[in-house]
C-alpha cells in the first residue's frame, strides 16, 4: 500500500524536497537491485525522496538497516513523534483513495503501523493464535492443496500450451492456506482475492466499493464465529478478546484479519513466483535443489534474500535527534530502511549478486532481512517459508521438465516502488 501518498511532508522534515534519488525514478523502478546498490556504495545514509516527493533518509547497508529496525527511537506512526503538529500525513493518502473517514482506522491502525504500547499488546494476542506449532501442523494440508492445484495445471494450459504459475498455483495456494488458517470459509476465497486486488491497485474507484463490503463481511464473520467457535485463528482471537476483558476490540480484530489475510498471501505468492523464475533461469542451482530436496529450507532463505518481493521496510520516524552511521537525523525525519540494498551488501555477504542456495548457514538464525527485523519482524515468516518449501518441492517433483515459456520473465515484472513481483509467470510443464 505504498503507491499513493499525501503531499504534506512528515513532521520535522525539511520544507523543501532535497535533490537526490526519488523512489519513483524510472531507473529505481526498473532496476532496484542495481540502483539501490549504487546508493549503498554512495553512503550508508542517503538523502532522497519518498514516492510522493517528500524528504526521506535512505538507509542502505545491512548493519545499519538492522540497527534502525530494532531501535526504539524510531516509530511507525508519525503522530507519535513528540511535538508532532498537524494531521497524520497518512491521512492524505486516505483522502486520495476516497476512503470514508470512519473506515480509515482499519488501514491506519494495523499491527504493521502500530508502536508500543499498542504493538506488543496486539502482537502478543495474535501470537497466541499464530503459534509455530499451529503453522507446522498445517503442513500436510499445504501439501494436499499444492498437489490438488498441480493436478489441475495441465487443464489450465492455454492454446499455446502454457500455464500461468501465479494465476493457477501460487495465488490460489497462498490465499487458500491463509484463509484456512484464519478461518475464512472456502466459498469466500474468490471474494478475498478480488478485495486484495482492489486494495493493491490503489484505485479509488475500485476501493470505494469493495473496502466497505470487506469491513462489513469481517464484522459479520466475527459475530458468526463468536456464536460457534472453531479451531482456527479467528476463534483464538475472539477467545483472547473475551479472556482479556475486551483488550482486543472488534475493530482491532477486523483489522487483524484483513492484515493477516491480505499481507499473508501476497508475500508467499511472490516468493513462489520469483523463486521459480530464479531457479528456471539458473540451471546449476535448479539441478542442485532437485538432487537434494533437503536443501529447500536453506534455499528458501536464499531466495528471500535474492528475490524477495518486499524491497523496503515501512517508513520509520525519529522521535529525537540522533545519528545513523555518522549522519545526523532530526526529530521527526522520515527514514526508509532499504531491504534490497542491505540483502546485497558486500560488507556482509561474499559475492552477494550470486544466487547460492547453500548460502544460509544450516540450522542457524536467518542471514538476511527479507522478513524484516526487530519488533516488526514478519509475523507470518514461518508460514511463508513453509509454503515456499512445499510449493517448490511439489512443483519440481511433479513437473521435472518445467521450463519458462518466455526466456525473459522480467518482461512481466510490475514496476512498483519498493516491490519486486511478476504480473504473470508463463511456463511449459514438459512431459
Amino acid at each position: 500500500m505504498s503507491s499513493t501518498f499525501p503531499d504534506a511532508p512528515p513532521a520535522g522534515a525539511a520544507a523543501a524536497c532535497p535533490a537526490g534519488p526519488h523512489m519513483m525514478d524510472p531507473e529505481l523502478l526498473a532496476d532496484p537491485f542495481g540502483e539501490y546498490g549504487r546508493l549503498r556504495e554512495q553512503g550508508p545514509v542517503v538523502r532522497g525522496r519518498f514516492v510522493d516527493g517528500t524528504p526521506v533518509w535512505f538507509v542502505t547497508r545491512y548493519d545499519d538497516v538492522r540497527a534502525v529496525l530494532r531501535d526504539p527511537r524510531f516509530v511507525n506512526t508519525p503522530s507519535h513523534v513528540p511535538g508532532a503538529q498537524g494531521a497524520d500525513p497518512r491521512e492524505g493518502m486516505m483522502e486520495l483513495l476516497n476512503v470514508p473517514e470512519h473506515l480509515r482506522i482499519y488501514l491506519l491502525g494495523s499491527l504493521l503501523d502500530s508502536d508500543p504500547p499498542d504493538h506488543p499488546r496486539l502482537r502478543r494476542l495474535v501470537t497466541r493464535a499464530f503459534t509455530a506449532r499451529r503453522i507446522l501442523d498445517l503442513r500436510p494440508a499445504i501439501e494436499q492443496i499444492a498437489d490438488g492445484l498441480l493436478d489441475e495445471l495441465p487443464h489450465r494450459a492455454g492454446r499455446d500450451g502454457t500455464v500461468d504459475l501465479l494465476e493457477h498455483y501460487a495465488y490460489p495456494l497462498s490465499i487458500t492456506v491463509i484463509c484456512r488458517l484464519v478461518g475464512i470459509p472456502a466459498v469466500d476465497l474468490e471474494r478475498w482475492r478480488e478485495w486484495g486486488g482492489d486494495l493493491v491497485s490503489m484505485r479509488p474507484e475500485r476501493l470505494q466499493h469493495s473496502f466497505p463490503v470487506m469491513i462489513d463481511y469481517c464484522h459479520q464473520l466475527i459475530e458468526q464465529r463468536r456464536a460457534a467457535l472453531r479451531d482456527d485463528l479467528l476463534s483464538e482471537l475472539i477467545r483472547a478478546q473475551d479472556d482479556d476483558g475486551g483488550r482486543l476490540s472488534d475493530t482491532e480484530t477486523v483489522t487483524m484479519v484483513i492484515t493477516l489475510v491480505l499481507a499473508g498471501h501476497e508475500t508467499s505468492t511472490h516468493l513462489i513466483g520469483n523463486g521459480t523464475a530464479a531457479l528456471l533461469t539458473r540451471p546449476d542451482e535448479l539441478a542442485r535443489v532437485k538432487e537434494d530436496p533437503a536443501l529447500l529450507p536453506r534455499a528458501v532463505h536464499e531466495l528471500m534474500r535474492w528475490c524477495g518481493s518486499v524491497q523496503v521496510a515501512r517508513l520509520r520516524y525519529a522521535v529525537e535527534d540522533l545519528e545513523i552511521a555518522g549522519t545526523r537525523v532530526a526529530r521527526g525525519d522520515a527514514v526508509q530502511p532499504v531491504l534490497v540494498s542491505a540483502n546485497f551488501d558486500p560488507r556482509h555477504y561474499a559475492d552477494p549478486d550470486r544466487l547460492d542456495l547453500t548460502r544460509q548457514p544450516d540450522g542457524q538464525a536467518e542471514n538476511h532481512v527479507g522478513f524484516g527485523h526487530g519488533i516488526h519482524y514478519c509475523l507470518g515468516a514461518t508460514l511463508a517459508r513453509q509454503e515456499g518449501e512445499v510449493a517448490l518441492a511439489r512443483l519440481l517433483a511433479r513437473y521435472p521438465d518445467l521450463t519458462l515459456a518466455d526466456g525473459d520473465p522480467e518482461r512481466e515484472r510490475a514496476q512498483l516502488p519498493g516491490s519486486w513481483r511478476l504480473h504473470a509467470l508463463r511456463l511449459r510443464l514438459g512431459s
